[in-house]
């Protein structure tokens, strides 16, 4: 469900990110374009991961490399792996981080793409993050979301944090 984007020529994602209290999944289930999947991702060296992506129906595996631009856009290099490319990059996981496993609700609001992730390791937060295709595009945050704080940028909530942190 990503908006493709380029910088440069380069293909890229400009996202901003929140802290949030986990919502109501029930509100999520109903919005326009819901989906959701079980990831889990697993950080190799440098700024490349592996992610498997369940939807239950069909699984899909992902290699990604990302190098940022700013702090809320980033060049984005994302190619589909089989199965077996996954099982054998996944053994080349970062030292001293942990796979993330998180469930990803979807869903669009405001002709935005809203991306909720709850995370095995927290029992009372999420993250949410939204795909722009500006860096100073408007945003609509959903009225069924309560904030915590704005965490665009700030590297103590990316994924890699994540990994290496809890």
């Amino acid at each position: 469900m990503e908006k493709k984007v380029y910088i440069n020529g380069r293909s890229a994602e400009i996202e901003r990110k929140w802290l949030i209290e986990i919502p109501d999944i029930s509100i999520m289930e109903s919005m326009t374009g819901y989906e959701c999947s079980a990831i889990e991702q697993i950080y190799l060296s440098g700024s490349d991961r592996v992610r498997k992506r369940d939807y239950v129906t069909f699984v899909k595996y992902y290699r990604t490399h990302k190098e940022n631009i700013s702090g809320i856009s980033r060049y984005e290099e994302e190619s589909e792996i089989t199965e077996d490319e996954y099982i054998r990059l996944s053994g080349q996981r970062l030292k001293n981080s942990r796979v993330i496993s998180k469930k990803r609700h979807c869903f669009r609001y405001h002709g935005q793409i809203i991306e909720i992730d709850l995370y095995d390791f927290w029992d009372d937060k999420a993250t949410m993050e939204i795909e722009l295709e500006t860096e100073d595009q408007k945003v609509f945050l959903p009225d069924f979301i309560k904030v915590i704080a704005e965490v665009t940028g700030d590297k103590d909530y990316s994924n890699y944090a994540l990994a290496t942190k809890y």
